[in-house]
């Protein structure tokens, strides 16, 4: 006699695929995957921290009371280094490349890229130069314009307008005496 089966399937024949188990397997995956991007993410952070790292020195030669820069590192699905409120730095498609981009009104342009954390560190060194000048030019008062020493009399408007109109009724009855005369 033979032993009876509790998988309910004879040895020859492939095993009944479970739900249960196709589940698990692809819950492992998706854990093994987001394992992944998790630690690019915490790469990229790591690179831009040791970006920020080579900074101290530039934002340290700043003066306090120069408030335009507001430097740190946001978490989210793209981490950026920011410099102010318009620029930051976000790591290129490899993970590996700095790219230093500016938004404007126009859209996002690329200031500096490069591999180099020293060559984005001097684009980010003109770029702090630039706006600070730009904070400096908004800053200065323009002198009031210097009233000219002499100033020449203001000449009424209404005397132009009166002769024009005395003028003009003198032609006008001039005009209806000849015609009056040539009537008769």
């Amino acid at each position: 006699m033979s032993e009876p089966e509790t998988s309910g399937t004879h040895p020859g024949q492939p095993r009944p695929v479970r739900l249960r188990d196709a589940l698990l397997r692809a819950r492992i995956e998706a854990a093994d995957r987001t394992g992944v991007v998790v630690d690019l993410r915490d790469a990229e952070v790591a690179r831009l921290e040791i970006l920020n790292d080579g900074l101290d020195p530039l934002f340290a030669q700043v003066p306090d009371q120069i408030d335009l820069f507001d430097r740190g590192i946001s978490q989210g699905d793209t981490p950026r280094l920011w410099i102010d409120v318009v620029a930051h730095i976000v790591m290129g498609r490899d993970k590996r490349m700095y790219r230093f981009v500016q938004d404007t009104r126009f859209g996002r342009i690329v200031l500096a890229e490069s591999h180099d954390t020293a060559v984005i560190v001097e684009a980010v060194t003109d770029y702090v130069a630039r706006r600070m000048v730009e904070r400096e030019r908004a800053m200065v008062v323009p002198p009031e314009p210097q009233a000219p020493a002499t100033v020449p009399p203001r000449r009424s408007r209404v005397w132009p307008f009166v002769l024009g109109f005395v003028l003009g009724a003198a032609a006008l009855f001039g005009v209806a005496v000849l015609a009056a005369l040539r009537s008769w």
